[in-house]
C-alpha cells in the first residue's frame, strides 16, 4: 500500500481555536495525524498525517484551504520566517512510492490550492521546477514583507497562481522531499547575537554541516534563545552531529545547553544513530528494540 506524509505549516500559532478548527477538517478524512502543535514563539503551527496518495491531497486542499479562511497575514508578527498564511505545504513518500511521485502530487495540489485562493505558489526541493527554487531559503527570502517586490523580479515568475501579491495570504511553498528532523537547541543565555553567530557556524550556507539550515531566535518569554536547526537529510548528517557542534561552538561563549527540542515527528532509522552514539553502542538498530516488532507492515 502507497503511504504518503504532508507536513503543512501555517502561520498562526498562538489562537488555540486554530487547532481546533484543523481538528474538524481532519476527521473529515481517514488519515493518519502524526502531530498538530503550534509554538506562541514562533506564531507557527504544524501538522503532520499520512494516507494513501489520494487521500492525503484531498485532506491537504481542505487544511489549507480552510486555514487561508482564518489567517491574517496583515497581522501576523514571529520570530520564524515566513511568506504565507500557508507557508509551506511540503509532500513525503513513506512508502511504496518514488519521489517523482510525490512531486507530481505536490505540483498538481499546488496548481489547484493556488486556483481556488488566488495565492501565488512556487515549487521547492524535489517539486521545483528549476535549480534556483530547490533551496527553501531562496524561495523565502524577502519573507511576506518582501514578496509583493520579488513578484515584480521576471526571475521570480510565479509556478502556479497568479503573479500579483495576495496581501491577505502571502505566498505559498509546495514541495517535495524526504523526511525533515525539527531540532531545537535551547541555550542558557539571552543573548541572541551568540544563537545566531552559532547557527551560522552550524548550518551549510555559514560553512558548518552540509545538510543543516539553522538560525538564531529569541523565546522572549523563557527568557533565553535558541538554535532552531532543520535536518533535510538525517542519514548524511545525523542529529547527534549536529548537537555536539552547537554544543562546541557555544562553548566558545561559555554558554552552556539546557535542553533540546523535537518539533514534530522522527524516523525511527533517525534515532538509531542517537541510541548508538550516546550510549556507544556501534551498529544499533531499531530491530532490537521488542516494539518495533509489534508495529504494523
Amino acid at each position: 500500500m502507497k503511504i504518503l506524509q504532508c507536513v503543512p505549516n501555517f502561520s498562526e500559532g498562538r489562537d488555540p481555536g486554530f487547532l481546533h478548527e484543523l481538528e474538524l477538517v481532519l476527521k473529515e478524512f481517514p488519515v493518519k495525524v502524526l502531530d498538530l502543535s503550534m509554538d506562541a514563539d514562533h506564531n507557527r503551527a504544524d501538522c503532520t498525517f499520512l494516507g494513501d496518495p489520494e487521500t492525503v491531497e484531498a485532506c491537504a486542499l481542505a487544511l489549507t484551504s480552510r486555514a487561508v479562511e482564518l489567517i491574517d497575514m496583515r497581522k501576523h508578527t514571529g520570530s520564524h520566517p515566513r511568506m504565507g498564511a500557508v507557508d509551506v505545504v511540503p509532500f513525503v513518500p513513506i512508502r511504496d512510492m518514488t519521489m517523482d511521485e510525490a512531486a507530481a502530487i505536490a505540483r498538481r495540489f499546488g496548481k489547484a490550492f493556488a486556483e481556488r485562493h488566488g495565492i501565488p505558489v512556487f515549487f521547492y526541493e524535489e517539486a521545483a521546477v528549476s535549480e534556483a527554487r530547490r533551496n527553501l531559503v531562496d524561495v523565502r527570502r524577502g519573507g511576506y514583507e518582501g514578496m509583493a517586490e520579488k513578484l515584480q523580479d521576471p526571475d521570480w515568475i510565479v509556478d502556479a497562481g497568479p503573479q500579483a501579491f495576495n496581501e491577505r495570504s502571502g505566498v505559498t511553498a509546495v514541495g517535495a522531499r524526504m523526511p525533515l528532523i525539527a531540532f531545537n537547541v535551547n541555550l542558557q543565555t539571552d543573548d541572541l547575537e551568540v544563537a545566531k553567530k552559532i547557527a551560522n557556524a552550524v548550518r551549510h550556507i555559514g560553512g558548518g554541516l552540509r545538510y543543516v539550515k539553522a538560525m538564531g531566535l529569541s523565546l522572549e518569554d523563557r527568557g533565553i534563545v535558541q538554535v532552531s536547526m532543520n535536518l533535510v537529510n538525517y542519514q548524511q548528517t545525523p542529529i547527534p552531529r549536529a548537537v555536539e557542534l552547537v554544543k562546541a561552538e557555544a562553548a566558545r561563549y561559555g554558554v552552556p545547553v539546557i535542553e533540546c527540542e523535537l518539533v514534530g515527528m522522527v524516523p525511527i532509522e533517525a534515532l538509531e544513530e542517537v541510541v548508538s552514539y550516546y550510549l556507544q553502542i556501534p551498529g544499533f538498530n531499531a530491530k532490537q528494540v521488542i516494539e518495533y516488532h509489534l508495529l504494523p507492515d
